[in-house]
């Protein structure tokens, strides 16, 4: 019988917010895929966890896919971690994911810490529907996908580095216009941990301002807005399934 691949989301930051199942996994499975072997090593060593560690990050995946699958189809069960997070969310995974459904094998994602859900949460904007894009081109292709983005009226999620931060600011202000509501969170889960809600201008102001540290998480709305009705309305509908 072939093995199972184990996508087991890693904290984000405070280290608490491990699972008991992912530690479970971890500790039963034959070996662990990690983005960097210093960064995973610190996690497991404080969970007690020792298993054989293998690397698999953005430049050796293609040729690491191929070794992974012939171990799963020789019964071996592994795991995939990154250093923060979900494996596959803007992070090493997919390529992995797409491979394994290409062969039929089995796959299991545990549930976890991500940074795009809890920065959504405490937004304050709409959440019912959300577009998550993850980190924006580099050069070529930012200001095409931001020109797109901007047609969109879903709550828009994007991650960000410190040092683009305030570049990013700039351009959605350009391309969504002055009355875009944006909510910035940082260090999620850290010491540090820290959001900022307002319109575009105030954030423009407020990063200019601040030396910001650590992954930011930016939740973006351009929708003209929610009156006091309208608000209501959607909050119903955001949970009437449950019913």
């Amino acid at each position: 019988m072939s093995g199972i691949l184990y996508f087991v989301p890693t904290p984000v930051g405070n280290l608490e917010d491990m699972t008991f199942r992912a530690v479970k996994v971890l500790k039963e499975v034959d070996y662990i895929l990690c983005e960097d072997t210093r960064t995973s090593g610190f996690l497991l060593k404080h969970y007690e966890i020792s298993k054989p560690l293998k690397s698999y990050h953005l430049h050796n995946e293609h040729q690491s896919t191929e070794k992974v699958i012939q171990d799963l189809e020789n019964g071996q069960t592994i795991a995939i971690i990154t250093d923060a997070g979900t494996p596959g969310i803007s992070d090493p995974g997919y390529l992995l994911s797409k491979a394994c459904a290409d062969k039929n094998l089995e796959m299991i994602c545990l549930p976890g810490a991500t940074a795009l859900i809890p920065a959504l949460v405490v937004s304050g904007l709409p959440n019912n529907e959300f577009l998550f894009a993850g980190f924006l081109p580099q050069k070529k292709g930012r200001q095409t996908k931001l020109k797109q983005l901007a047609d969109e009226k879903k709550t828009i999620v994007l991650y960000e580095s410190p040092h683009k931060i305030n570049t990013t600011l700039e351009q959605i202000k350009e391309f969504f216009g002055e009355e875009t509501k944006v909510s910035l969170s940082r260090e999620i889960s850290k010491k540090f941990e820290e959001t900022k809600r307002g319109t575009i201008n105030e954030l423009i102001e407020f990063s200019k301002n601040k030396t910001l540290k650590g992954e930011i998480v930016l939740i973006v709305n351009n929708s003209q807005v929610i009156d006091k009705e309208e608000e209501k309305s959607l909050s119903k509908n955001m949970y009437k399934f449950v019913k």
